[in-house]
C-alpha cells in the first residue's frame, strides 16, 4: 500500500504541481485526498488496478473563506446599529456637543466610515496563496485604521467627560450658594423676632 501511495503521490505532484494534493492512507483499504494548494481537484483514473475517482478538497480554507466573509458582513451590521438618538458616529454621522446656555462653546465630533468599505475590507477568495494574504493585508490595515479611529474617539470622549465634570461641580457649588442665600436658621429667625417684640 506504501508504494501505491507514493506512486500516486508522485503522479499527483506531476499532474497538479508539487503537493498540491496529500495523499495519506485511510485504514487498511483507503486513500484520502486533501488539497493543501486551496483549490478543488477532480481526480479520477486507474493506478495498480485499482480505479481512483472523487475530489480533493480542503475544507479548512473553505471554512476560513466562509467565517472571514460571514465577519464581514457582521462589520457592516455592528456599524449600522452603532446609533444612538439619531447620530451613528460609525456611519459617518458628524455630532456637535454643545457645553453652555447661549451655544457659544461647543465640540465638533466627525463620524468615520467604520463599514468594511470604508474599512478597505471586501469579500476574498481563498483559493490562492495570494487571496488569503490579500485577506490578511486588508484585516492589518482596517485594525490600523480601527486604531485611529479609537484614538479620535477617546479624545473627542475625554474633553466632553471633562467639562460635564466640570459643569456638574459648579452647579453644586451654585446650588449650595443659592441655599445659604435663601434657607433661613429658624432658630435665630426666631430669636430676632422676639427680640423686637420686646
Amino acid at each position: 500500500q506504501v508504494e501505491v501511495i507514493a506512486a500516486l503521490q508522485a503522479t499527483l505532484n506531476a499532474e497538479l504541481g508539487a503537493n498540491a494534493v496529500k495523499v495519506t492512507a485511510n485504514g487498511t483499504t483507503g486513500v484520502t485526498f486533501e488539497a493543501t494548494d486551496g483549490k478543488s481537484h477532480a481526480i479520477s483514473g486507474t493506478l495498480g488496478g485499482m480505479d481512483i475517482s472523487g475530489t480533493a478538497n480542503n475544507s479548512t480554507i473553505a471554512s476560513s473563506q466562509k467565517n472571514f466573509n460571514e465577519i464581514l458582513s457582521q462589520i457592516d451590521q455592528l456599524a449600522s446599529d452603532a446609533s444612538y438618538k439619531g447620530v451613528n458616529l460609525l456611519r459617518s454621522d458628524d455630532l456637535r456637543v454643545i457645553f453652555n446656555e447661549d451655544r457659544s462653546s461647543s465640540i465638533n465630533i466627525t463620524g468615520v466610515d467604520a463599514s468594511t468599505t470604508g474599512l478597505g475590507l471586501s469579500i476574498s477568495d481563498f483559493s490562492t496563496k495570494a487571496g488569503v494574504q490579500t485577506a490578511i493585508d486588508q484585516a492589518d490595515a482596517a485594525i490600523s485604521n480601527l486604531r485611529t479611529m479609537s484614538t479620535e474617539f477617546s479624545s473627542a470622549y475625554s474633553i466632553v467627560q471633562n467639562r460635564e465634570e466640570f459643569t456638574t461641580n459648579l452647579v453644586n457649588v451654585l446650588t449650595e450658594g443659592a441655599d445659604k442665600l435663601t434657607l433661613a436658621d429658624m432658630n435665630e429667625e426666631s430669636a430676632n423676632i422676639l427680640a423686637l417684640q420686646t
